[in-house]
């Protein structure tokens, strides 16, 4: 069963055969939870929202046709992002930015460390949509021309837009090392 590609395997899962879903979270699961992980730099709500993602896979498996799974397994996730930053939003006041915003829990050296922890707050203050598209293309590695089937855009443009959030990037990354 792992020689079939992403989408015969969804294919047969929309048509009952559940086990074959272990196959698929076995492909996505790290690359999902990388994706929540860097939008939301907390490793228990990366945990949480990988699990929804998985968890709508199935509940709407029959809404699955046809077409690239990667695409659309990163749009369900992308939706239910979208869901987690509005009601973080709504409930903002209750809670500190800081809690929030929490660092990295990898091993690196210190100097390494440091120099990620000033990339982590300069994707920080860009917004979800620049931070999205940067981590979409640049940490997970995913195509324009994919990222514009997940967002909804066209690829010239999703391009034009990630240079942009690079440059933003950049700017602010060389502005908090300088703080």
């Amino acid at each position: 069963m792992s020689q079939l590609t992403d989408e015969e395997l969804m294919q047969r899962v929309s048509q009952g055969e559940l086990d074959l879903m272990t196959v698929l979270f076995d492909r996505y699961h790290v690359r999902i939870f990388n994706f929540f992980n860097k939008m939301v730099q907390n490793k228990m709500v990366s945990e949480d929202l990988t699990q929804d993602v998985f968890v709508k896979i199935l509940k709407y498996r029959t809404s699955y046709k046809s077409g690239n799974f990667a695409s659309w397994i990163f749009t369900t996730a992308r939706n239910i992002f979208s869901t987690y930053y509005q009601k973080l939003k709504k409930d903002r006041e209750k809670f500190t930015e800081s809690e929030h915003l929490k660092h990295t829990e990898d091993v690196v050296s210190e100097s390494n460390q440091e120099e990620l922890n000033h990339l982590q707050k300069a994707l920080s203050y860009l917004n979800h949509s620049d931070r999205e598209l940067i981590i979409m293309n640049r940490f997970q590695e995913i195509k324009y021309e994919q990222i514009a089937e997940i967002t909804g855009s066209n690829e010239n443009a999703v391009k034009v837009k990630t240079h942009r959030a690079l440059k933003k990037l950049k700017d602010i990354y060389f502005k908090t090392v300088a703080d």
